[in-house]
């Protein structure tokens, strides 16, 4: 079987981060013309895949997670963009009363004081589970921490949530007074 994990973060270049470097536009929603992303994997990867190929990455990896969607001719990366791309927008909902987050010990205080911020991305990414929190905070190389979010108490004090795939819900950012930190 190819490589599904390079074709899965090549996407990625394509649709969350350097779009315009390859030709490509993305629309007011990130969405591109899956024939011209198609071309530019041709281009690139000459036969290693197959369209089926994209269509794996597309329906999600081996643990369900999904990162790219296709609605008609046109594809988009879910979430992850790089803040200098035009914002992916969403409809907004109301989350569940409680998310997760994954962080570093090391980035607690900042977070005590400042609350979570995207950062480089376009959104905070929040998990609908400890485990999942857990598997997206494991890229960290530093002792991780899951925070416990009031998420459905912040979207009533106003912060807005989005939900592009079943696992994880987005913010642009969240104060302090909604997360729960660990005992010091």
């Amino acid at each position: 079987m190819p490589q599904l994990a390079r074709l899965s973060k090549f996407l990625a270049l394509l649709l969350r981060h350097k779009a315009a470097d390859f030709g490509l536009a993305l629309d007011e929603n990130g969405f591109a013309d899956v024939t011209l992303v198609w071309q530019q994997i041709e281009k690139r990867y000459r036969g290693q895949f197959s369209y089926e190929d994209l269509l794996r990455v597309v329906a999600g990896d081996e643990s369900g997670k999904k990162r790219y969607e296709i609605v008609d001719s046109r594809i988009r990366a879910l979430f992850g963009h790089s803040s200098g791309v035009t914002p992916v927008r969403y409809p907004p909902v109301a989350p569940p009363e409680i998310l997760y987050h994954g962080t570093t010990q090391a980035a607690l205080n900042i977070i005590r004081q400042q609350g979570l911020k995207a950062q480089r991305r376009q959104y905070v990414h929040f998990a609908t589970s400890v485990e999942r929190a857990q598997i997206v905070a494991a890229r960290h190389r530093d002792a991780i921490v899951v925070l416990r979010i009031r998420a459905l108490e912040a979207q009533q004090a106003g912060i807005v949530f989005f939900h592009p795939e079943s696992e994880h819900y987005l913010a642009r950012s969240l104060p302090p007074q909604f997360i729960d930190f660990p005992a010091v």
